[in-house]
């Protein structure tokens, strides 16, 4: 087999002059993103730019999860229940990279992590106004969290406005509500600065939809889809837990909570728990 010396020759189409075009690094605004990393431990650990990059990273993809997640409550809001799904489906395939992502920070040894951690300080994962935001959204509504971002306007200003706001699911139920299905009152009346918690009679509709699906099929498949995205959440929980015990066992969490026995608990919760009860009741 013959190589050609100029196998690797640029083709002649490939622009090279971008004196006056927009190249990648500036639509990206990649000297700003790739400067953000700034280790603070002294001298500097060279596993800290790892715990770095996997927080940011983490950052920017919650960014476009709370973006999808406002899309599609808008479009539940305008009825319009195909974009919303669509929405949805995005946010499962990110969860799915936020989740293996953990991977990642988990080949950071014990001994290695205990070299910079002091220097953290209080900062920690818990103050992640993005994350707060899109347990606001999804219904774990807890206006005493607000308290940790006093010292950020911005955050502070969003996570209330998000506090007053109708979660995904209830713009959902109120979806339904104005194509003809019986949503009880106590659903589309709730008070939706609380976290929405199991109501019976939603839990009877949801019930009459789950043992019926042909005939309210988009219905039921977004059912599913909102499962879909409670578990994938649970799973990255999970896995944050398991890295977090690989790593420092059972120490507290540097912004003061009790670390992996926080996670554990959060495991607990539902976004949606009509839709888990209804597998306790359907054919019964």
């Amino acid at each position: 087999m013959t190589i050609h010396r100029d196998a690797h020759a640029l083709e002649p189409d490939i622009v090279t002059d971008f004196s006056s075009r927009m190249s990648y690094g500036a639509y990206l605004d990649l000297d700003t993103l790739l400067s953000a990393q700034h280790p603070v431990s002294r001298p500097e650990h060279h596993d800290e730019l790892l715990f770095i990059i996997q927080h940011q990273t983490t950052e920017l993809w919650l960014k476009l999860v709370l973006h999808e997640l406002r899309a599609a409550r808008a479009a539940f809001d305008a009825d319009d229940i195909g974009v919303a799904l669509k929405c949805i489906a995005r946010v499962k395939h990110i969860q799915k990279t936020l989740t293996e992502q953990w991977s990642v920070l988990a080949t950071l040894t014990p001994t290695e992590y205990a070299q910079f951690r002091h220097f953290l300080g209080n900062s920690s994962g818990f103050q992640s106004h993005q994350y707060r935001a899109i347990e606001f959204i999804l219904g774990n509504k807890n206006a005493a969290v607000l308290r940790v971002f006093e010292s950020d306007a911005a955050a502070y200003a969003e996570l209330a406005t998000l506090l007053r706001e109708p979660t995904l699911y209830d713009a959902f139920w109120r979806h339904l509500a104005r194509t003809g299905l019986a949503v009880p009152h106590s659903t589309l009346e709730r008070d939706v600065t609380e976290a929405h918690t199991l109501d019976p009679e939603l839990l009877a509709l949801v019930q009459s939809i789950y043992e019926a699906p042909e005939e309210h099929w988009t219905v039921y498949e977004t059912f599913e889809e909102l499962v879909d995205l409670e578990e994938n959440f649970q799973l990255w929980r999970f896995r944050h837990l398991r890295t977090v015990l690989r790593v420092i066992g059972r120490k507290a969490g540097t912004g003061g909570s009790s670390g992996a026995g926080f996670l554990q608990r959060a495991l607990e919760h539902t976004y949606f728990p009509e839709l888990f009860a209804v597998r306790t009741w359907t054919g019964r």
